[in-house]
């Protein structure tokens, strides 16, 4: 394995002051406490999780989970990340969340536990081993520099965000762009180049078919939901192109950058 390029200790303080951690990421700043037996449960989907990812014998993969009920969309998955194991031994994920339900959100590194510890929907893991030039691209981007890996990151956040726009920011559009902005890392430095990059790779967005009721009242009622970067002949004809677990799982194969997701549950 490539090694950092820092000191471990010091990449992992400056990762703590680059990404930091805060309990409310995430999640609704109204959401109960998670009772222990919800505690207990992410801890073992996580533990678990943990033995198939060394099993595997992957560096990095990029994981996700399901954290809301989508199946009315046909999507299984929520929320994805990439995760890497450390020289130390234990997991960690890099992911985007954002603020108590708002429209702003950051990247946050985690142990699997509290990647886990959300309130989840379905106690659910899956991953997607990338290729070796792939993991070697990504474990870089990780390494090399705290900066480097937000770098394309952007506060406005938006949960149904254009995947093709770059005024909005959601959490599976992070990960896939960082993804193309680490194999590219000389020649793409913002959001367009990297979208740029995936379209050549033949990447294709989830269409939601959402009507103008669920667009107007998800607008109106979430401050994480907004339309407004859509292009109009789409929105107004309902149909919602974003960046989905599902769809970032079937295309890395297809581009021929990974393997086929894995999936695990308790």
């Amino acid at each position: 394995m490539k090694r950092a390029l820092v000191p471990i200790p010091s990449l992992l303080l400056a990762l703590a002051i680059a990404l930091p951690l805060q309990a409310q990421a995430g999640r609704s700043c109204e959401q109960a406490k998670p009772t222990a037996e919800l505690i207990v449960k992410g801890m073992q989907l996580a533990e678990r999780t943990s033995q198939q990812l060394d099993a595997s014998g992957a560096r990095v993969v990029l994981l996700a989970r399901a954290g809301q009920d989508l199946s009315k969309y046909g999507l299984r998955y929520s929320h994805l990340g990439i995760a890497y194991k450390t020289d130390e031994g234990p997991w960690r994920v890099v992911h985007k969340l954002n603020q108590c339900g708002t429209a702003e959100a950051a990247v946050y590194r985690q142990g699997l536990g509290e990647f886990f510890l959300d309130d989840l929907w379905r106690y659910e893991a899956a991953w997607a081993v990338p290729t070796p030039q792939v993991q070697t691209q990504l474990l870089a981007a990780l390494h090399e520099s705290p900066s480097r890996i937000v770098r394309l990151n952007i506060a406005p956040y938006s949960i149904v965000s254009y995947v093709w726009g770059q005024k909005y920011q959601q959490s599976n559009q992070w990960a896939v762009e960082t993804l193309a902005a680490a194999m590219e890392p000389a020649t793409i430095g913002n959001r367009t180049q990297a979208q740029a990059w995936m379209q050549f790779k033949g990447y294709e967005p989830t269409t939601l078919r959402l009507g103008p009721l669920t667009r107007l009242g998800g607008r109106v009622g979430s401050a994480n939901v907004a339309f407004d970067d859509h292009p109009n002949d789409k929105r107004f004809s309902d149909r919602i192109e974003t960046v989905t677990v599902d769809s970032v799982f079937a295309w890395l194969p297809r581009a021929g950058l990974g393997a086929a997701p894995v999936a695990f549950k308790l």
